[in-house]
Order: structure tokens, then sequence, then C-alpha cells
């Protein structure tokens, strides 16, 4: 329920490959070259909070196997870097700074490391879970653990200078590093292509579909049982209404066309209106949004970054600042009770809700609001405490002497955003539950009017 609540946070990709330019780094690289001139966390945590994140992962550890902080695991980390004398650490000082300015820490550590002779035997398995306890045990509270299905190739693999191959169903025992991380870190999400919490939602575009469950069943690519790097990704778009799992979609994307930093994508940075657009197809489809924004060579984040990220955190602030519904007369179809009033709606808090009596799948709010409002944004939540009970609603206003339906959506769960093909004004609007598996239960509905970047 804390993971729902938070909605977006940033991804850092940096390592490297930030140096020689590269996406994938192949695991020779001399140490030297990760050397950022003017490094700076709190400079990078606070332009991630002018925008908005409430979290930030940091990549520990890419498929390069370079360790961005002092791990007594292998040489090949900041450790051996001329880098503050082989005396920095940047995990240290991203978590310092993310506590600093109120941010969530998470930790990405690469399954596939091409540069340790150790990848494709056993030991290495025990290599990354020495890892991971370094990570979960010397940073301080950490909010999600990020794998992703990077299961082996060609690497340089201490010399060797082969490609390697692993059975990606049984060599990483995921359930053992899962036990790990439940012992070392309890409260923290764990993502993967099948979760055990978190679920890619499939692509690496930032949207979820526009039905979006957080229920699903994961099967293999080929219809078989899923694994880490294996999963039929439509699937996992849309999840399914009846699944066995609550695995809630998690939709990455960087703010560049790369994942690291490259100068030649300066000037291709997503604006703040497309950053707005992505947070509507994710956060407003039952999904979270994690936006990747890789820091350059100086340790820093670009100034088109910071520029775009700032403005897009004020169009959210000024967006959502003020939901036009508040103050309004509330008339229900039904109330289960004086607990399960209609105005739960309006009060701001996740954790109450307007429900209906038992046995009521299709009630209705009126909302009669202080006066006629413009809007574009309507915004509904469900009691996700309950899981998904609504299948499908509409949202009218009132217009001449009818009610006239201005939206219509499928699944809702933690946060379900519309936005109106054109502003409309009206007094009266009205939410009805057209289909629901059981008396559904309501945490908040919200008007809004869009702000346009400045």
């Amino acid at each position: 329920m804390r993971w729902h609540a938070l909605e977006q946070y940033a991804f850092l990709h940096f390592t490297v490959n930030t140096f020689t330019d590269r996406e994938w780094g192949y695991g020779d690289e001399d140490p030297d070259l990760f050397n950022p001139t003017s490094f700076d966390a709190g400079a990078i945590a606070g332009a991630l909070s002018a925008g908005g994140m409430k979290g930030v992962i940091l990549t520990c550890k890419h498929h390069d196997g370079f360790c961005l902080w002092p791990t007594k695991t292998t040489q090949h980390s900041v450790r051996s870097s001329k880098w503050r004398n082989g005396k920095g650490d940047v995990v240290g000082e991203i978590s310092k700074a993310a506590r600093e300015h109120k941010l969530q820490f998470g930790v990405y550590l690469s399954p596939w490391d091409r540069n340790t002779p150790l990848y494709g035997g056993p030991k290495y398995v025990e290599m990354y879970r020495a890892q991971l306890r370094e990570l979960l045990t010397q940073y301080g509270p950490v909010f999600e653990v990020w794998h992703d299905g990077a299961n082996g190739g060609d690497g340089f693999y201490g010399g060797a200078r082969e490609k390697r191959t692993i059975d990606k169903r049984t060599y990483y025992d995921w359930p053992g590093t899962w036990d790990l991380i439940r012992k070392l870190q309890p409260d923290a999400v764990i993502f993967s292509d099948i979760g055990p919490d978190v679920r890619w939602v499939g692509n690496e575009k930032g949207v979820a579909a526009e039905t979006c469950w957080a229920t699903i069943s994961p099967v293999g690519a080929d219809g078989g049982p899923p694994a880490v790097g294996d999963v039929r990704q439509n699937d996992n778009q849309t999840g399914h209404r009846n699944g066995r799992q609550w695995l809630p979609a998690e939709c990455d994307v960087s703010i560049r066309p790369g994942w690291f930093w490259h100068e030649r994508e300066n000037g291709k940075v997503k604006t703040p209106a497309q950053l707005f657009d992505l947070y509507l197809k994710s956060v407003g489809r039952n999904a979270s949004f994690l936006l990747n924004v890789p820091p350059d060579r100086r340790g820093l984040l670009h100034d088109n970054d910071v520029k775009s990220l700032a403005a897009f955190g004020a169009m959210l602030r000024d967006t959502f600042a003020r939901n036009l519904a508040n103050g309004a007369k509330l008339q229900a179809s039904s109330v289960r009770g004086a607990a399960y009033r209609p105005e739960n709606l309006l009060d701001g808090i996740r954790g109450t809700y307007w429900a209906p009596r038992e046995g009521i799948r299709n009630p209705e709010v009126i909302f009669e609001l202080r006066r006629p409002e413009t809007f574009d944004i309507v915004r509904v939540r469900e009691a996700i405490q309950f899981g998904h009970r609504v299948d499908s609603f509409a949202v009218d206003i009132f217009r001449g002497n009818a009610w006239v339906r201005c939206a219509e959506s499928t699944s809702i769960g933690a946060c379900r955003l519309i936005l109106l093909p054109e502003p409309v004004t009206a007094g009266r609007v009205r939410l009805r539950i057209t289909k629901a598996a059981a008396p559904p239960a309501l945490a908040g509905f919200g008007l809004y009017r869009t702000s346009q970047p400045g």
C-alpha cells in the first residue's frame, strides 16, 4: 500500500558506460575510466524532488560488473578507480542525499556480470547475494530492489572473453535471493518481470495498457512456467482480471532515448508535456512511473534534464493542487453505513472509502459543485485493500435538462486518470459504477484542470 502511494520515482543509470559512450559495458573497462569531475548527490536528489519524484533507484551495478560502492566481493569497483583516490561511494552518497530530500531509496543490481570469471558457476550466485547483503545492510532502508532479465551472453569474464549461457529458470535460484531480501529489508518491494511484488509493464515506453489490472497469473513467453527474463510481455501490459497474484505494473522509461547519458542526446530530452502524458498513461492507468534521468560525466544531471524535470514537477503540482469537486454536496444512491459515507471520496485519505449496501453493484454518486467548474481530468481511486472490485464506470455531467456522459473507463485500482478530449464546464457531476464483481469500495474522486508547462 505504501508503494502504491508513491506513484512515481526516478532511475539513475550511472557507471563506466557514462564515460565510454555505451549502453552496455563489456566488463573489461578500466575502473579509472569512472571519474566524475563534480559529482553532487545532493544536486541530483534536489532536481528529482523538484520533478515530483518520491524515490530514486540507483544502478549500483550494471551488466559490466562495475560496482558503485566499495564492495568486498570484487576489485572491479570505485575502490579501484582514481575517483576520490578510491575512497568514493556513489551508493552511500545517493542514499544519504535521498533521505535528506525525503526520497525513498532503492537499488538495482544486475544479475548478469560480464566482468567476473565466476559468472556461470555456483560461486557467482554466492557473490551476487553477498553484494545484495552489502547493499541491504549498509545504506539504510530500501523501498525497492530491482532485478531485470539479464541472463548471460558475451563478456570479458576475467579474461576468458567468451559467451556464457545459463538456465534462466534455475541458475539464479531467485526464491532463495528473494528470501534474503525479505530477511534484510522486509519493507522493500521486489521488482522483476514476474515480481514477486511488482511486475515489469512489458515495454520500455513508460505506458501501461488502457485497461491495466494489478492482478495477473504470469506465464512464460511460450505459455509455460514464467521466469525472470521469460514472461509473456503483452500480458504484463494488461494484467489479468482474475489473476492469482496482486502484482501491479511499473512503467520504466528514460527521459532520453538512451538509458545512460550521451552527449549527442542532450537535445533529445523529453519535454514536460511529454512527461505529463507518460504520467497519465502510467500512474493514471493503475501503474507506477519509473523515470530514468542519467547523470553525465560531471556526476550531475544535465541542465536540459533538470529544466524539463522542474517544469514537469510544477505542472503536476499546479494541476492537482486543488480538487474542483471539494466542497460539493454529495448524494449517493446507496450507503453501507455512516463510516462509509460518500464524503470519504473527497477527504484525500486513501484509507477511507465510500461503499454501498451489501449486494449493490451499480451505485452512483452525484456531486453538486459549489459553482460550475471547468475541468479536463477525472481521477478515481479504489480502496485497493479490497482488491479490484470495479470492472467499468462512467462519469456524466448535467447539461441542459439531461445527463451527458463525458468519460468512461474500465480498471481503476490505485489510480485512474482520464484526460477528456477537451475541457467541460458543469455544476453537477455524476459517477456511475456500470459493472462490478462485488459492491464497490471507492477511496477517492477528483476533478482537475490541466496546468500548462511554463
